[in-house]
């Protein structure tokens, strides 16, 4: 079944409008992962990603909590998820939690911080496709338990939690609606109701 699985994944290439780089291509966000724990030279690899990402005035304002599962500390991220992502989310090998600092050290707003926390994500998510890494990144986080669970400081926002592990898994560890959903065909709006040239259309 793990084969099968594996090879669904290599055929699960979003059929682009426009040729784009391989990993974008292959990139999305699975619910099942190999029963595997990540190689600490690829966090580091994952990370260091995220490090030279872009960042207004090098301020670097992204923050991240994670942990392994079967760590005290993997529980208390899980519960801190929405009812809907703890229906898979426990077939990640590490669960992470991200924030970004609110205000520049002189106590200035930093209005792109969350920008900012994004790019590195992006760097971050491409990294691990390099290296055969799956990233989930889940909206439904109670962010106000994760800043009481982990004493977050006043001026950082936790904003999202991420599932991580390496492509691969069984399809029985999800409900049957998430199997479907899970070797679906992969959907995107075409680039014309985003991008306007010259003037705005929506």
């Amino acid at each position: 079944m793990e084969n099968e699985v594996e090879q669904i994944r290599m055929e699960n290439i979003a059929d682009t409008d426009s040729e784009i780089f391989a990993l974008l291509k292959q990139r999305y966000s699975p619910r099942i992962f190999k029963k595997r724990r990540i190689d600490e030279s690829d966090l580091d690899q994952i990370f260091e990603a995220g490090r030279w990402s872009a960042s207004s005035n090098n301020l670097q304002p992204w923050r991240f909590v994670f942990a392994e599962k079967g760590t005290k500390a993997y529980q208390l991220i899980y519960d801190c998820l929405s009812d809907f992502n703890k229906t898979w989310a426990n077939n990640a090998p590490l669960l992470m939690l991200t924030a970004y600092q609110k205000n520049t050290k002189d106590g200035k707003e930093n209005f792109h911080a969350l920008h900012d926390l994004g790019l590195c994500l992006g760097n971050v998510t491409l990294q691990a496709q390099y290296l055969g890494i799956g990233l989930h990144h889940m909206a439904g986080v109670d962010w106000k338990k994760a800043h009481r669970v982990f004493k977050v400081p006043n001026n950082f926002h936790i904003t999202t939690a991420i599932a991580m592990g390496y492509y691969g898994g069984a399809l029985n560890d999800l409900p049957p609606d998430l199997q479907e959903e899970e070797i679906a065909q992969r959907e995107r709006n075409p680039v014309k109701t985003f991008a306007y040239k010259e003037s705005w259309v929506g």
